[in-house]
């Protein structure tokens, strides 16, 4: 995404943001500031992200939304610290706490970070003069966060790599899936939009996948786990592999990623030792009531025992707690992929399945719980399931 110029990032447009509901707020009610026609006067004091940081600046209006988003991993950004917390301890948390502050709290989205304009780690910039939309643009919002890896793999800009299905066929926005419930964030209490005999009490989420796996590929695809799609393959692993295991293609990881901040600049940076692609199958490390599957894909994630290491030695001594090939839903489901070509295209295939040669020596532990030990036995295929005359 190029750079906006600065008249770019703040014009608004005269004619459509009056005739919006925001447009009948005085400026003053969401940037403070002073109320006046002298521009000095005006930008006394002024707020230029009324959301950003202050999770009640949208309340008066939309209590129903504020009131969870706090529990929103966009918000939150819970994710993250539930990766830290077990990899270290709590006597490095303040340290810790100073690097995530500099490398990772930029990826915190506000609501108007997906409303009105670009987030603020990308740039900013009003999307439409100011005028704000209930759904936000996809490659100005949600891919210009979710860029690198989703946005790249949804959208087919990696070279080679057909864009997902879903896009390419059916123009499927982000939020045809994810929906503003689960971007809003779940409620703590169930009762706060549904009445119910007893109390339900929900943990918010602590990582993404947590709780409930949604959305499904099941809700729109119903007839593969009913069997009435004849489809043989659906009816025998369609609970022990994720859909992404026959339907995904080749995909983007990364490898040890180093954050520090720059002498000449000031400013914190980060980078990659590797980033590549590849396609492998391993244990389902989050298998639950709802995620069933013994085999998923998995994406490697770019920690190393050293990431943080600009901050302080060892600062993540459980390192090894979590696996660095993690659960995977590449969005770049294809119809027809090499998987599904015959059964033995996975059966006995060693090259897809993420095995022992595989993985880097100093992760071998913390991968552990995810590592293919024995890659499914070829079997003998009929002259229909090799496609064969």
């Amino acid at each position: 995404m190029a750079p906006l110029e600065p008249w770019e990032k703040v014009l608004v447009d005269g004619k459509k943001f009056p005739e919006e509901v925001h447009g009948h707020l005085d400026c003053t009610e969401c940037h403070a500031g002073t109320q006046s026609a002298d521009k000095e006067t005006a930008h006394t004091d002024l707020v230029a992200r009324p959301s950003e940081g202050d999770p009640n600046a949208c309340t008066a209006c939309h209590e129903d939304v504020t009131t969870t988003y706090s529990t929103s991993l966009h918000s939150n950004l819970q994710g993250y610290w539930t990766a830290l917390d077990t990899r270290s301890v709590p006597e490095n948390h303040a340290t810790l706490e100073t690097a995530f502050g500099n490398h990772c709290a930029k990826c915190h989205a506000s609501c108007g970070d997906c409303h009105v304009a670009q987030p603020a780690s990308v740039g900013g910039g009003l999307f439409e003069g100011h005028v704000f939309t209930q759904q936000p643009p996809m490659t100005r919002s949600c891919t210009a966060c979710h860029g690198s890896r989703v946005g790249n793999e949804y959208l087919g800009k990696n070279e080679g790599f057909a864009g997902d299905v879903h896009f390419r066929e059916g123009r499927m926005n982000c939020v045809d899936c994810h929906s503003n419930h689960e971007l809003h964030g779940q409620p703590i209490n169930c009762q706060e939009c549904h009445t119910a005999p007893e109390d339900m009490t929900m943990t918010p989420a602590d990582h993404r996948y947590a709780g409930l796996q949604t959305p499904t590929c099941e809700s729109c695809h119903p007839n593969t786990i009913t069997g009435k799609d004849n489809i043989e393959m659906h009816t025998v692993h369609g609970a022990d592999l994720s859909c992404q295991v026959c339907h995904s293609v080749t995909y983007t990881n990364c490898d040890g990623c180093h954050v520090a901040i720059s002498e000449k600049s000031g400013k914190p940076f980060f980078e990659t030792e590797k980033t590549y692609f590849t396609f492998l199958i391993g244990l389902n490390p989050q298998r639950s009531y709802t995620r069933p599957y013994k085999f998923v894909p998995l994406r490697h994630v770019p920690v190393s025992a050293n990431s943080f290491s600009f901050y302080g030695d060892n600062l993540l001594p459980n390192y090894n707690m979590m696996s660095t090939w993690v659960y995977a839903t590449p969005h770049n489901i294809q119809l027809n992929t090499p998987q599904t070509e015959s059964c033995n295209a996975c059966h006995g295939n060693e090259s897809l399945f993420l095995t022992i040669d595989k993985v880097n020596p100093e992760e071998a532990d913390a991968n552990s719980n995810v590592i293919v030990e024995e890659v499914p036995a070829p079997v003998e295929e009929t002259e229909e399931e090799t496609g064969t005359p």
